[in-house]
């Protein structure tokens, strides 16, 4: 039961009801293999499965992103920066003339990845390799695809040592959080969670 002082209102879940409210996800943009080059689109229904190599995002049938994935059997992850969202947001332009290319795409600045053929955009401060293990589809209009991870790597600014305070990396490496639908912000500060003793992952 909520608090006396708390009013809880009940959605309509049989309609979308994801956007009557915010919550926290990260942006990445999923880089996947076309007939001719790349694709890369911006996704924030993405996340690790686990504590083993393993890496999940949701699309759509509608997309290329879901039949260029299956076709090519793999996948890149690019975890973008605050400073990258504009970057994100033409990554997500629509195609000129239906299926045809994104114009867009040519501006966008990228790299290859080492282990499997794809591209990772440039400056994001987590990327990862991904080989196709699954899909599972029948959520509504949605799917899930995951991957297992071959080849990870972190910006040095961006990666956690012991030797350093977890606060710091924050400050020299702010994270961007996306808040659907249609807001983000930037996270430079954190605390320690308060676990309690003996906790385990």
């Amino acid at each position: 039961m909520p608090s006396s002082s708390q009013q809880i209102v009940r959605l309509d879940i049989t309609r979308s009801f994801w956007d009557r409210f915010f919550m926290v996800a990260p942006l990445v943009v999923i880089g996947t293999n076309e007939a001719e080059g790349y694709n890369l689109a911006p996704k924030h229904m993405a996340t690790p499965l686990g504590w083993g190599p393993y890496f999940g995002f949701v699309c759509t049938p509608h997309h290329r992103t879901y039949h260029n994935a299956k076709h090519a059997g793999r996948f890149t992850v690019t975890f973008v920066r605050p400073s990258q969202v504009v970057l994100a947001s033409l990554a997500a332009a629509p195609r000129r003339d239906g299926p045809g290319h994104k114009p867009t795409l040519d501006d966008l600045p990228t790299f290859p990845a080492k282990v499997i053929d794809g591209v990772f955009l440039e400056d994001g401060y987590l990327f990862l390799e991904c080989e196709l293990k699954d899909v599972f589809d029948g959520y509504g209009e949605n799917s899930m695809l995951i991957g297992e991870v071959v080849a990870a790597y972190v910006d040095d600014d961006a990666m956690r040592v012991s030797e350093q305070d977890d606060e710091k990396v924050m400050r020299e490496s702010p994270l961007l959080a996306y808040l659907p639908p249609g807001r983000y912000a930037v996270i430079e500060e954190s605390n320690a969670f308060p676990f309690p003793f003996g906790f385990k992952k």
